[in-house]
């Protein structure tokens, strides 16, 4: 599933191949579950042209010079292309031949005014394409927390933002109203990298366990977005390596133990020996 540094690279690939482009032909797939709004709607962006592509979260959407904005989530796997530009690419997905076009489970696609050609694809249809007048006001964007790569807030607001929640912290890292783009393998990164189980209740962590979170999370995102997302120049000494292995004996860089456990609803690998229970955790039980 993609998340922030993934979308971060999508939203990179269209600002330099469509800022400032004219878009002069829209296709639009028959695809009601992705397609949010009607094709007519879509088509009627013909004409226009694309300012920016920003990016909050996980959510994507471009500027237009007039008009509507086309709003884009990527779900679980969708994915943006350019023809002849590589295009995101999943842990366990196979690679799309960027000379393919348009991609295989396209679901809109532009072409500009300069021949370059877009297309948003979704293989699996948990992706979503909208338009809006408001984005900011927009349901999806209302309740959204911080994101780490634009806004991350001072570690004293930080703070008092978790003494607020109750819930397991990697419930709480997932939870989009606190910090907008993270998802399963960034806060299991994170929490790894500081040393902090994922099971902890947030509002009962130590000082020194919420200064580590925030290191953590704000170094995790800046570099992997550093690497455009690209697994195989993440450092050889994170988690993320070695966390895919789930029902089979799976140790990290340094040889020591991986497990899985259920929290916030999401399969967590932790690594038992660096990231023990916090003592006020067992206290509360």
């Amino acid at each position: 599933m993609p998340e922030l540094p993934e979308v971060e690279f999508s939203r990179r690939l269209v600002q330099k191949s469509l800022a400032k482009k004219r878009i002069s032909a829209v296709k639009v797939a028959n695809d009601k579950i992705v397609c949010q709004v009607p094709a007519g709607r879509l088509k009627a962006l013909k004409g226009r042209t694309v300012k920016q592509c920003r990016r909050w979260g996980k959510q994507l959407w471009f500027e237009m010079d007039k008009g509507p904005s086309p709003m884009f989530h990527l779900g679980m796997t969708g994915s943006f292309h350019v023809k002849g530009r590589n295009s995101l690419k999943y842990v366990r997905l196979k690679e799309d031949d960027p000379k393919t076009w348009p991609p295989k489970f396209w679901k809109v696609e532009f072409q500009m005014s300069d021949g370059t050609c877009f297309a948003m694809s979704d293989p699996r249809r948990f992706g979503r394409i909208g338009l809006s007048t408001s984005v900011w006001e927009e349901p999806c964007m209302a309740k959204m927390g911080f994101d780490p790569l634009l806004q991350m807030p001072r570690v004293e607001d930080f703070a008092r933002q978790l003494a607020r929640r109750s819930g397991d912290i990697k419930a709480v890292l997932l939870d989009q109203s606190f910090a907008a783009g993270v998802g399963n393998w960034v806060a299991d990164e994170v929490l790894y990298q500081a040393a902090v189980h994922p099971q902890d209740v947030a509002k009962n962590l130590s000082p020194n366990a919420v200064k580590a979170l925030h290191r953590t999370l704000r170094q995790v995102v800046k570099k992997a977005c550093q690497v455009n997302a690209d697994a195989k120049k993440f450092p050889r000494t994170w988690l993320f390596h070695y966390r895919w292995g789930k029902g089979t004996k799976s140790t990290d860089g340094k040889g020591r133990e991986i497990r899985f456990l259920t929290s916030g609803g999401r399969t967590s690998a932790y690594v038992p020996s660096v990231q023990r229970p916090s003592k006020r955790r067992k206290a509360a039980k």
